[in-house]
């Protein structure tokens, strides 16, 4: 009882001993760590037809994505959805792919997010501390990350899903993962997750210079900010509770608010509508067109959402969501990239794993 088995930890770990006061002949295990593993939602291994199946597969295949009874939802995903998205996706993350690397923007800037993370960790708690990264859907898996960590001596794990607002649809769905794959474990680590953090001070502040740094590149001030937040259906809010809409509102004020602008030079609205349902609106996609015929030739686009560029920012709001600004009469469209690896919101993220390691280290 309360023992690992041997095989399933690195026993030729560098620091791999046998505990003390036991037989000579135990297993040697590592020492004992602290695990930080950090999600994102995920990426396709490649952009050719099989791979883009594969990844809208698994995410369109999750319940809290899309909460359609299996024996109706399964048949039109696999045959309608399947035989014709991937090739539509695929493209579309051809535009964006970085070729260099052989892999998606949002794998490229969650590798420099974990690795200036794991640099500041190291240099306040030295090698105690752990840091690595899964995505929810494709590779690496949480699985595969939580196996990993576990073999390597981690008891305590960090889980921090990096969605600054919650929603069932991304937050959940990545604790769900973890916990799932902490049912594999024999001698599970104490865990925890790191909460949304919408509403934190460096968070916000980090927002702001960024939305002040790209307005200074540019060189005038757009006549409205439109702070693109992923969307959801309107039903899983009046249903279910989520509170997504409502942090995604306060973000905006918050940002508004330090800017020191009113109400007219800054608006929320929500993208990447899927199916035939009511989403939360207003949607980009209109709403900037609107923005165009109503006379505000100049706009810029920030996405608050989103931790890191991907599919969504790269080529929906800085290809599709811009032509439909244009086709309507605008003039000068500008987007404003995420965060990313960005110092003042590395800091923000060092702050909530500092704040949420409290009491073990």
């Amino acid at each position: 009882m309360g023992q690992m088995k041997p095989s399933r930890l690195n026993t030729d770990a560098a620091d791999a001993t046998c505990p003390a006061h036991a037989p000579k002949d135990h297993a040697k295990i590592p020492s004992e760590k602290i695990g930080v593993l950090l999600s994102n939602l995920g990426t396709p291994d490649a952009t050719d037809y099989w791979s883009m199946r594969r990844y809208l597969s698994e995410f369109l295949s999750d319940k809290r994505v899309i909460d359609y009874p299996r024996w109706k939802w399964q048949p039109i995903l696999q045959g309608i959805v399947l035989s014709i998205r991937p090739f539509k996706s695929g493209a579309a993350y051809k535009t964006i792919w970085n070729n260099e690397a052989n892999e998606s923007p949002l794998m490229t800037i969650t590798k420099d997010q974990v690795a200036a993370i794991e640099k500041g960790l190291k240099a306040e708690f030295g090698d105690r501390i752990m840091v690595d990264y899964c995505m929810r859907y494709g590779n690496p898996s949480t699985k595969s990350k939580v196996e990993k960590l576990v073999a390597e001596g981690c008891t305590k794990i960090l889980f921090f899903p990096l969605y600054p607002q919650y929603a069932g649809a991304t937050t959940a769905t990545a604790n769900d993962e973890f916990f799932r794959a902490l049912m594999d474990e024999n001698w599970q680590p104490a865990s925890r997750t790191v909460p949304p953090y919408f509403d934190d001070p460096t968070y916000v502040e980090a927002l702001a210079q960024s939305v002040e740094r790209a307005y200074a590149a540019a060189g005038k001030k757009p006549d409205i900010l439109i702070c693109s937040y992923h969307g959801l259906p309107e039903r899983y809010l009046k249903e279910g509770g989520d509170p997504y809409h409502c942090q995604c509102q306060k973000t905006t004020r918050l940002l508004k608010e330090r800017l020191g602008w009113d109400d007219t030079q800054i608006m929320t609205t929500f993208q990447s509508k899927f199916g035939p349902e009511e989403w939360l609106q207003p949607y980009t996609v209109e709403e900037v067109a609107r923005q165009a015929e109503k006379g505000n030739k100049s706009i810029a686009v920030c996405a608050p959402a989103f931790s890191a560029d991907c599919i969504e920012t790269l080529e929906e709001i800085n290809e599709e969501i811009k032509e439909s600004f244009e086709h309507a009469g605008g003039e000068d469209f500008l987007y404003i990239p995420c965060l990313n690896a960005d110092p003042l919101h590395i800091e923000a993220l060092l702050g909530q794993i500092k704040r949420n390691l409290s009491g073990w280290v």
